[in-house]
């Protein structure tokens, strides 16, 4: 068995979308990485594709992965940053080269992301793109919305990579540093309420579209 419990579910599920459920399942899928001699690698690309397109935020390996090592908790901080900052640029790009191929497919399966928020984002770069991306990058708010949408407004791109290490570093290396202090004990707590872990960061997913809906 792994540190982690692995949560079943025995009932047949309705073949509508649902995605509530579609996130369990890939918060466990991406827990499990944690637990393989490949944790590293997807951690890196987790944070990559986390940035454009996938919708559990590579927070939850990075914990995962500190708790298991906290004296190592730093470098995977280090990791989260590299594969997020890559990765959005990579956003940026889809953004600015190929968003009406793609956005349908974005709107249809990302939960929160629709047309209507997506303008209301591309509308706040005209206002100030350094702060738009560097709240986005820190805060729960949808990092992948803000950095496909910087390509599609066609903000500065240095700008948006400058802006993007600072949050992102901000965020993962307080969480990496949080690890390398509390590991031991964090890794007790994370045991007991695995389960509200799960719960907090699918609210934490939702509740970021619904703050910059509130916000604009």
């Amino acid at each position: 068995m792994g540190m982690f419990p692995v949560v079943s579910n025995s009932q047949s599920q309705p073949s509508r979308f649902r995605p509530g459920v579609i996130f369990r399942s890939l918060y466990q899928w991406v827990i499990h990485w944690s637990e393989t001699p490949h944790a590293r690698t997807a951690l890196l690309l987790i944070a990559f594709a986390e940035s454009s397109f996938f919708p559990v935020p590579p927070d939850v390996l990075l914990i995962a992965m500190g708790v298991g090592a906290p004296h190592r908790a730093l470098g995977f901080a280090a990791l989260c940053l590299v594969g997020s900052v890559t990765g959005g640029m990579a956003g940026y790009v889809i953004g600015l080269g190929l968003w009406s191929i793609v956005s349908g497919w974005f709107f249809t399966y990302i939960p929160g992301f629709t047309p209507d928020f997506f303008e209301k984002v591309s509308t706040l770069y005209h206002d100030n793109a350094f702060w738009a991306v560097f709240a986005a990058g820190f805060s729960p708010i949808p990092y992948k919305v803000f950095t496909l949408a910087a390509g599609v407004a066609q903000i500065n791109f240095p700008t948006f990579v400058i802006a993007s290490i600072l949050s992102r570093g901000l965020r993962f290396f307080l969480i990496g540093g949080a690890l390398r202090v509390f590991g031991p004990s964090f890794k007790r707590l994370l045991e007991k309420y695995f389960d509200w872990f799960t719960i907090l960061f699918l609210v934490l997913l939702i509740g970021g579209f619904v703050l910059v809906q509130l916000l604009l």
